[in-house]
């Protein structure tokens, strides 16, 4: 019985989504302004500090989605109380990057969406699968 528990616990290990930097490969100008970005939210932005990774990586998701969708002056799904979360900080962060990055403005919306797509996969690697804390990955937290 003891073995089936082990064998059980080793099939719901987690796992990794991102297993190198995802930035590692982009040009020098997308480098550049996804430290800019990903250092506000590194600064200024406590949900990225969820104890779980999965948490973690939902919430990326949702709110650089949301930001994303507010940067290209798109509709936001805010029709269950998870989503207004997530856009409540979408708004913050899309207030703060319009002030810090005035490049913005002259990004196309597919160019926007593209560099919220790529710090997003910053975010992950950074908040969860290129962290040291095993913490994040315990399947019974």
């Amino acid at each position: 019985m003891a073995n089936h528990k082990i064998k059980n616990m080793a099939e719901r290990k987690y796992q990794k989504v991102y297993t190198s930097n995802p930035v590692a490969d982009a040009d020098p100008l997308t480098k550049e302004r996804i430290a800019v970005l990903e250092h506000y939210i590194m600064k200024n932005c406590l949900w990225q500090f969820n104890s779980r990774g999965w948490d973690r990586r939902k919430q990326n998701a949702g709110i650089l989605g949301k930001t994303a969708q507010l940067l290209c002056g798109e509709p936001v799904d805010v029709s269950v109380p998870l989503e207004k979360c997530y856009w409540v900080d979408a708004v913050m962060l899309e207030r703060a990057y319009r002030k810090l990055c005035p490049w913005l403005a002259d990004l196309s919306k597919d160019d926007i969406k593209a560099l919220m797509q790529l710090l997003n996969a910053r975010m992950d690697w950074l908040t969860i699968d290129g962290s040291l804390n095993q913490e994040l990955t315990v399947v019974n937290y």
